[in-house]
C-alpha cells in the first residue's frame, strides 16, 4: 500500500472541492493515484464535514447532503463572509439561499403544508371565478357588437348607402 503526504492528500481533495470539482477520473490520470484510494479520501473528507462532489458536476446537480452541508456552512455567516465562501467555493448567493429554503420546506409538518395547499387552493378558485366573469363579460359585449354589425349591414342592404357617411 502505498503512503502519500497530508500535504499532498490535501492538495489532491482541494482540487475535488468547488469552484475545481474536479471529477476524480481525471484526478486518477492527473496524479497517478488511483481512483479506489481517490474515492476513500473523498469518503473521509465528507465524514469530516467537508463539501466535496468530486464529479465535475455543476452545483445544482449535487446530491441533497452536499447541499445540505453548505446550508449548514453558511447558517452563521453574515452577507460579506458568504460572499467571501461563495467566491472560494463557485457558488452563487442564491443557489444557497434556495437551498435553505427547500431544506425550510423540507420540515414544514403535514398541517402547515396542507394549510398553504388549501390556501393556494382559494387563491386559485378566486382567480378562475374572476377570469370567467371577465370572459363573459367580454363575450357579451362581442354579441353586442356583432348584432350591431349584422343590424346597420340589414339597414344597408334595405335602405342603401348613407349619403351623410
Amino acid at each position: 500500500m502505498k503512503r502519500y503526504s497530508t500535504e499532498r492528500k490535501q492538495s489532491v481533495i482541494e482540487k475535488m472541492m468547488p469552484p475545481m470539482n474536479t471529477p476524480i477520473s481525471r484526478l486518477s490520470e492527473d496524479t497517478g493515484i488511483s481512483d479506489v484510494t481517490l474515492y476513500h479520501w473523498r469518503k473521509q473528507a465528507r465524514a469530516r464535514g467537508l463539501v466535496v462532489p468530486g464529479d465535475g458536476r455543476n452545483p445544482e446537480s449535487w446530491s441533497a447532503e452536499d447541499k445540505f452541508s453548505v446550508v449548514l456552512e453558511t447558517a452563521s455567516m453574515n452577507e460579506s463572509e458568504l460572499s467571501a465562501y461563495c467566491r472560494q467555493k463557485g457558488l452563487y448567493v442564491e443557489q444557497i439561499q434556495s437551498w435553505r429554503q427547500s431544506c425550510i420546506d423540507g420540515n414544514e409538518s403535514g398541517v402547515e403544508r396542507e394549510r398553504a395547499v388549501k390556501a393556494q387552493t382559494r387563491e386559485d378558485k378566486r382567480r378562475i371565478k374572476s377570469l370567467e366573469r371577465e370572459l363573459r363579460r367580454k363575450e357579451k359585449a362581442l354579441a353586442e357588437a356583432a348584432a350591431l354589425l349584422i343590424l346597420r349591414k340589414k339597414a344597408q342592404a334595405i335602405w342603401g348607402e348613407d349619403e351623410d357617411a
